[in-house]
């Protein structure tokens, strides 16, 4: 069995942000020793220097090996470029220790721009990865900030990849298992053909709608069946989906 831990949206640097919040998410995570840890973008609010730093003391209480993806809003006032300092990759494949499966994390920021694009070059360069994950019968997993599926419940769309269509082709036609993004800060799953794609909610922000409460996403991986669960920092866990593991062999 695999277990991951998402966590997004943090929003250090902003007024709604609640530090102890943020705190006690990272020490369930440890407590419950996940394989890996993804972090899918808008690590800060502003895209300051001091946010990130901020955020890089944050995650170095973080026991797990670690995946950290941008988000819009870590592209703002040239946080791009500051991400790149701090964090070094905006891109990356992350392993298990059995190497099982391999997590493709994509940028999918646009400096000072809301809206998503992961881009030719990026999409080219993660179907040669998917390709090689092909030939090795390794669980398939894709990473981003930005939504590729619309999700419920959050408004008028206007968010969503700017490229969602060619990217969405992508995924399906190379098999890949399971999509996983932030930015909406409203859990939700979807399954498309034989891919599911989960969006998680906000770890540690109060913009949260309705009776929304701060959550992380967790997966639980075995041979016959993959399980999502929402985690609740202050609350229970509860289970999102299971599905059938068909893609990958």
């Amino acid at each position: 069995m695999v277990l991951i831990a998402q966590l997004s949206d943090l929003h250090v640097g902003a007024i709604n942000h609640v530090e102890k919040t943020l705190l006690d998410a990272i020490a369930q995570i440890n407590d419950l020793n996940p394989d890996l840890v993804v972090l899918t973008g808008d690590l800060t609010e502003n895209g300051y220097y001091l946010e990130f730093l901020r955020v890089f003391e944050f995650l170095d209480l973080i026991e797990s090996p670690l995946m950290v993806l941008p988000g819009n809003h870590d592209s703002r006032h040239v946080g791009n470029e500051t991400f790149e300092e701090v964090f070094h990759d905006r891109r990356g494949i992350l392993t298990d220790g059995t190497d099982d499966l391999k997590v493709i994390g994509l940028d999918s920021s646009e400096p000072d721009l809301d809206y998503g694009k992961v881009g030719r070059p990026q999409q080219r360069w993660m179907e040669e990865q998917l390709s090689e994950i092909q030939k090795n019968n390794q669980y398939k997993i894709i990473a981003l900030h930005h939504h590729i599926i619309p999700v419920p419940k959050t408004g008028r769309e206007r968010n969503v990849l700017a490229d969602a269509g060619d990217i969405l082709d992508s995924l399906t036609k190379n098999n890949v298992d399971l999509v996983i993004s932030g930015h909406k800060h409203v859990p939700y799953v979807w399954k498309l053909e034989n891919t599911v794609f989960a969006t998680a909610g906000t770890v540690s922000s109060l913009k949260l709608r309705g009776k929304d409460t701060n959550s992380f996403n967790t997966y639980k991986l075995k041979d016959e069946f993959l399980e999502i669960y929402l985690n609740r920092v202050y609350g229970k866990r509860h289970l999102m989906g299971k599905y059938d593991n068909i893609c990958s062999p």
